[in-house]
């Protein structure tokens, strides 16, 4: 669909129904393109959530990230005690 800034003011309505179709909007400004809406991507069934990718939960069995306020101070401690 195109739409002129004519049309985004007086016709939005339609605007928004052409978006819940699935369809991009080219947006016009005296005859020229000038953007484009493009509909929120939902999330298909087909995507995992989270918690199910491969790199979810990697370091939990490190034992020296434990206490990860600890962790971060020992990685830093060089660095901060040369100033």
């Amino acid at each position: 669909m195109e739409a002129s800034i004519v049309d985004l003011r007086r016709k939005m309505s339609e605007v928004i129904k052409a978006l819940d179709r699935n369809e991009s909007v080219t947006i016009l400004y005296r005859g020229k393109k000038k953007g484009v809406l493009v509909p929120i991507k939902k999330r298909s069934n087909k995507e995992k959530p989270i918690k199910e990718h491969p790199a979810y939960g990697i370091w939990k069995n490190r034992d020296d990230m434990k206490n990860v306020g600890e962790y971060v101070r020992k990685l830093r401690k060089g660095r901060i005690d040369d100033l």
